[in-house]
């Protein structure tokens, strides 16, 4: 079953080198779609990582509340998880700029 799989896809890779061929698209096409991708790909960003520390703050609000000594470490657990997940949309916001 592998072999075939694998023998579909080479065949498929080798059938769309043609593909590559092609005339070359007018420069205003693709540049025209750069602002709604950009606008998309931070709001997803953004969305995900509210998401994401939302649940962070809640899963670090219920460890306090059962375990209060352990408090100390779960804000420092808690804060380096907000800052890495905020670095997503940094680094997204980065990337929107650098295209």
């Amino acid at each position: 079953m592998k072999s075939k799989v694998f023998f579909l896809a080479t065949a498929l890779m080798f059938l769309a080198v043609p593909m590559f061929a092609a005339d070359a698209a007018p420069a205003s096409g693709p540049a025209q779609w750069k602002t709604v991708t950009a606008g998309f790909a931070m709001a997803i960003a953004s969305g995900l990582c509210a998401l994401g520390q939302g649940k962070a703050v809640s899963g670090a609000a219920e460890g306090m509340a059962r375990n209060p000594g352990a408090s100390a470490a779960i804000r420092f657990a808690l804060i380096l998880g907000l800052v890495l997940i905020e670095s997503l949309a940094l680094y997204t916001f980065a990337i929107i700029f650098a295209i």
